[in-house]
């Protein structure tokens, strides 16, 4: 896949999240699927997020910022950067997390792209449901954990969870969906994605990798970011 396939890509799988999209989007992706279909509750990806979030938070791909909103910060006054190529997400976060009392900064970029210069430092990462949307291969998809170890502390984390369509137990239900959001929709990137694969592209940047897989999802951790030069 070229480059500029990948962007375009990259850019019909972000449009369809409308204002409208995204105001069911809790009850039938975060409720439903997500419990039903890829039997990975939302409150287990919660629990991932609280036990990650750092002082300094960059989060790719929010979504509607369900997570962010719910999630117990290590103090109470976080800084927070948003990262999205559908100025949606990015609002509708934004709000939610100005509810919290929480000011986000936000930034409409790829994140196969090297991400904005004046992004900052983040002493957490997160991508959440967002590698299965992104188009191309481990290796492809994998330029995205280069340049998130780029803004990353030293002793950050980069942490999230990603639907895997090999390397995995799928029913019946969750194949048939994938195999949907794959073709006619195209949601999703992810008919090459197998837990080999997301191994080896997060070792190749990261040191330290933890991964669990609960359903077909697979949930990851990543420390000490391999950087060139470094």
């Amino acid at each position: 896949m070229s480059a500029d396939e990948v962007t375009q890509a990259e850019k019909a799988g972000a449009a369809p999240y409308s204002r409208a999209l995204l105001s069911v989007y809790d009850t039938v992706v975060l409720r439903w699927s997500n419990t039903l279909v890829w039997r990975c509750p939302s409150e287990r990806l919660l629990a991932h997020y609280n036990s990650h979030l750092g002082g300094r938070h960059l989060d790719i791909g929010p979504g509607t910022g369900w997570y962010l909103q719910h999630a117990n910060y290590p103090n109470p006054n976080p800084e927070v950067a948003l990262l999205d190529l559908n100025p949606n997400t990015l609002q509708m976060t934004t709000a939610r997390l100005a509810d919290r009392g929480i000011t986000a900064a936000a930034h409409t970029s790829s994140v196969l792209a090297p991400l904005p210069r004046n992004i900052g430092v983040f002493d957490s990462v997160a991508a959440n449901f967002v590698l299965h949307c992104v188009p191309g291969t481990w290796t492809e998809k994998g330029q995205a954990f280069g340049h998130i170890a780029q803004v990353m502390a030293d002793d950050g984390v980069f942490f999230g969870s990603t639907i895997l369509a090999t390397g995995v137990h799928h029913t019946l239900l969750s194949r048939a969906l994938n195999s949907l959001y794959n073709g006619p929709i195209k949601l999703f990137h992810n008919r090459g994605d197998d837990l080999d694969g997301l191994h080896t592209a997060l070792t190749t940047t990261f040191e330290n990798v933890e991964i669990t897989v609960v359903g077909a999802v697979a949930v990851f951790a990543a420390h000490r970011p391999r950087r060139p030069g470094s």
